[in-house]
């Protein structure tokens, strides 16, 4: 995701997640859903533009054919914001009000030197931080 965001630099990067959702089975009481993302889609960003994104169209489905031949679930999308902090902007919550169920990563590239990556869950126009572990492999 870095890499690509920073290859189209100064417009907003974009794609998908996919991946399992799974509890976990370290406490089976807490009935913790972890969201384990096993695979990032780099599409496109048809606007052009470092303050909004478009998926394409025609990436979007191979992706989605992608995942399915590989029996993962759709776990939401990813974007970069070339020049503002990883938070959800107006935009980004009207536009994740389709789709309550998906995760959105937020990857900042304000300070390109220290990039910052959020994920957060959007449902009745509330943006709510998730948790986020990165485990390198």
């Amino acid at each position: 995701m870095l890499s690509h965001a920073r290859s189209v630099w100064p417009e907003e990067a974009c794609g998908l997640i996919a991946g399992i959702d799974h509890i976990d089975d370290i406490d089976p009481d807490a009935k913790v859903e972890i969201r384990e993302i096993r695979k990032v889609y780099l599409l496109e960003n048809q606007d052009h533009t470092n303050v909004h994104f478009s998926l394409d169209p025609g990436e979007h489905l191979k992706a989605v054919v992608d995942m399915r031949k590989h029996h993962l679930k759709p776990l939401g999308n990813w974007h970069s914001h070339p020049e503002t902090p990883s938070r959800s902007s107006a935009e980004d919550i009207r536009l994740a009000s389709f789709d309550h169920t998906a995760s959105y990563l937020i990857l900042s590239l304000m300070d390109k030197e220290h990039p910052v990556l959020h994920s957060f869950h959007v449902e009745n126009g509330v943006s709510t931080p998730e948790a986020l572990e990165i485990i390198p492999g």
